[in-house]
């Protein structure tokens, strides 16, 4: 991530008893839209408790989604935010958080060949290319769930068929989604 302020470090936010975070790098109270604004900028913050130095950066983050899903501009589906609580305490939970930021990055990376590729290539290759790297990730990640792969305890996906169908049925639904988006990308030109 870039850094606006120019020092080594990430800008540092100050949030309040009041609620008010206050951005120690430009020395002026700011909102979690401004924070949100840093996030697509790719600027670097951290966000701490103003009395007891406590990095809350996570939860900040967390409540800009929160607040972005009940504003009408949810990101999220419900199958997603169900399937995300169900693995609360389970036995994946430390794998997700891994696997979901790569996923993550995979998706921006694959937009932004999307946005710089829109009008030299045909919609439907950069979907089926798409596909297939999609395809190949959730093959690396169903890896991780096998026996002996360093996940005790945990069985494979082929052991657990309401499992398999349970992420076939999240992979269409994202390809469905990824065909609609392309619908519209192609409907702009």
């Amino acid at each position: 991530m870039a850094k606006s302020n120019g020092s080594d470090g990430p800008i540092i936010i100050k949030k309040y008893a009041n609620r008010r975070l206050y951005d120690t790098s430009s020395s002026s109270y700011v909102t979690l839209d401004h924070l949100s604004s840093l996030v697509r900028q790719g600027i670097e913050f951290e966000v701490h408790d103003a009395r007891t130095d406590e990095d809350i950066t996570r939860a900040v983050l967390t409540q800009i989604i929160f607040e972005r899903e009940t504003k009408g501009e949810g990101a999220l589906p419900l199958g997603f935010l169900r399937k995300l609580i169900g693995f609360y305490g389970g036995g994946a939970q430390s794998a997700l958080p891994a696997w979901l930021d790569m996923s993550m990055n995979a998706f921006a990376e694959s937009q932004e060949k999307w946005r710089s590729a829109v009008g030299t290539a045909s919609p439907m290759a950069l979907f089926e290319q798409q596909a297939k790297r999609n395809m190949a990730m959730f093959e690396k990640a169903m890896q991780m769930f096998t026996p002996g792969a360093g996940f005790p305890g945990m069985s494979s996906a082929a052991d657990q068929p309401d499992a398999t169908e349970d992420m076939l049925a999240a992979m269409q639904a994202q390809m469905a989604e990824m065909q609609e988006q392309l619908a519209a990308m192609a409907k702009k030109k």
